[in-house]
């Protein structure tokens, strides 16, 4: 574990975006890496309000910010076998709507369509990427820390593929569950 860092305020989210509550100052945490158990274990339902929620939605952020080319973390990546996720793909090429920077409590998919494959990586299989089929128009519900307010996100391209990235998180999912073989798994690129 890092020394602790500040979450920014994000009081002025995007015009589209989720406006969050104000949260504790977040720390940097540790990635698990596959084949770490809780990787492969489904999230139980959390209760937004508890102050260990709202720290670990700041420790989430905290580390995602640090962390180059992240556009989302689970609370399983950070050892945590719970129903939170953050993403933010603010400035991602790929990116067309953007929420800006938030955290989900007991998301669920509502409704997904169009789908399309597309290369992902993961932070917890950091020498592997693979072609995956996800959709590419999402509606996913679910809470905020700290309030617990329902918000639903209707998303869409990129940001869409990141959120069901961490779904499949929270879940007990990792891409390779999703790839449709060897074929598809590539080496990581390395850029100097």
């Amino acid at each position: 574990m890092s020394e602790p860092s500040a979450v920014p305020d994000r009081s002025n989210a995007p015009p589209h975006g989720v406006l969050m509550p104000a949260l504790p100052v977040g720390r940097v945490l540790d990635v698990v890496r596959a084949p770490a158990h809780v990787l492969s274990t489904p999230g139980a339902a959390v209760d937004p309000a508890d102050p260990g929620v709202a720290q670990l939605a700041a420790d989430l952020l905290a580390t995602q910010e640090v962390s180059p080319g992240c556009v989302g973390l689970a609370a399983q990546q950070v050892g945590r076998a719970l129903r939170v996720f953050s993403v933010d793909v603010t400035g991602h090429p790929r990116t067309r709507t953007c929420h800006g920077a938030f955290v989900l409590c007991n998301a669920e998919v509502v409704e997904a369509s169009r789908r399309e494959r597309g290369r992902e990586g993961c932070m917890s299989v950091p020498d592997l990427t693979g072609d995956v089929k996800r959709a590419r128009r999402l509606v996913v519900r679910g809470q905020l820390p700290v309030t617990g307010k329902e918000v639903t996100v209707e998303t869409d391209a990129f940001e869409a593929v990141a959120i069901q990235h961490e779904v499949d998180h929270i879940d007990g999912l990792l891409f390779l569950d999703r790839v449709a073989g060897a074929h598809a798994l590539h080496p990581r690129q390395r850029y100097l």
